[in-house]
């Protein structure tokens, strides 16, 4: 598989302006991304722009901290799919998964799976950071019971992002069917390879056009 269409190509921050987002979605198209993520006020505007390409609009439900009600990430779910995106990635409850309460988080998780259900593809954020393995195995295991597309490793805007033995871990939790997205200080071509290497089937990165000059400066 080509690298570039692991490439979930990232803006998310705050302060990101039309221009950045209009530069985000022309290296998306010409490098074949798999989608641009952007946060959900921006979805409409990249819809438009993405029109009959095969680049997709990824967007961020109950970002970062993931702990908004599961009616409002149900609502942003409905408004970001009516908006145009087919890729949703949603943060979990972590407070509810550190604390036990395992069927709440699955039932927020599953509430989005619905919602999204044949209309986007859904990938949830576990914020790997924040947990121990035993929490991450859990959070996995509850994301794919919930029937979740993916699982994915970080926001990119807590204490840290992806690594290696946490995607290796992740992989071994859900199995191979399911689809593991790792995100979060991924900056070089080593960076992206040695995370597929451990199971990684989706790379968010912001970086993506610099390791995709990486790549190419290599063949």
């Amino acid at each position: 598989m080509e690298l570039a269409t692991f490439f979930d190509h990232t803006i998310l921050k705050a302060d990101a302006k039309k221009e950045e987002i209009e530069r985000l979605i022309a290296e998306a198209k010409q490098y074949h991304f798999a989608s641009v993520c952007i946060n959900p006020v921006w979805v409409p505007f990249a819809s438009e722009a993405l029109k009959g390409c095969d680049v997709k609009v990824c967007t961020v439900i109950g970002f970062p901290l993931g702990a908004t009600t599961t009616a409002a990430k149900v609502f942003e779910t409905e408004d970001a799919i009516t908006n145009g995106a087919s890729e949703v990635d949603m943060v979990i409850s972590i407070g509810l998964l550190k604390e036990g309460d395992d069927q709440a988080v699955e039932e927020d998780i599953r509430a989005v799976v619905n919602t999204a259900k044949n209309k986007a593809i859904v990938k949830v954020i576990i914020e790997t950071s924040l947990l121990t393995d035993e929490e991450k195995v859990r959070a996995c295991q509850l994301a794919k019971k919930a029937g979740a597309d993916f699982v994915k490793t970080s926001t990119g805007f807590s204490t840290g992002g992806a690594n290696v033995a946490d995607v290796a871990l992740m992989r071994k939790t859900v199995g191979e069917k399911m689809g593991v997205k790792a995100s979060g200080g991924i900056h070089t071509l080593k960076d992206a390879k040695a995370l597929i290497r451990a199971g990684a089937t989706r790379l968010g990165a912001s970086a993506s056009v610099k390791i995709m000059n990486e790549e190419y400066s290599i063949k």
